[in-house]
């Protein structure tokens, strides 16, 4: 399988609502490796690894979030290489 690597930032009720640690539950189930991040701007940013199948689905689950979020926006890119996670984690600043 062809390891991707993107980027996402979401935009939206986001923070305190439950979303990191929602994602991660996500991410541990999908197999997808990578971490999140709330950020300074209210948005939650997040380095995802996996392959296509595994990434679609959980970009799916992304533009819609926990209950309480409202996602306004989900921006994505993808990087050349990918780090090679070992694990989805949640970052604390």
């Amino acid at each position: 399988m062809k390891i991707i690597h993107i980027d996402v930032k979401i935009t939206g009720k986001v923070q305190g609502v439950g979303f990191r640690e929602t994602t991660k539950y996500v991410a541990d189930q999908s197999g997808i490796k990578g971490f999140i991040r709330n950020e300074a701007d209210g948005s939650v940013y997040i380095e995802a690894e996996g392959g296509q199948w595994e990434l679609d689905s959980f970009l799916e689950w992304c533009n819609d979030g926990p209950d309480r979020a409202k996602v306004e926006n989900c921006e994505v890119s993808q990087s050349m290489e990918p780090k090679h996670f070992k694990d989805f984690v949640i970052l604390k600043k």
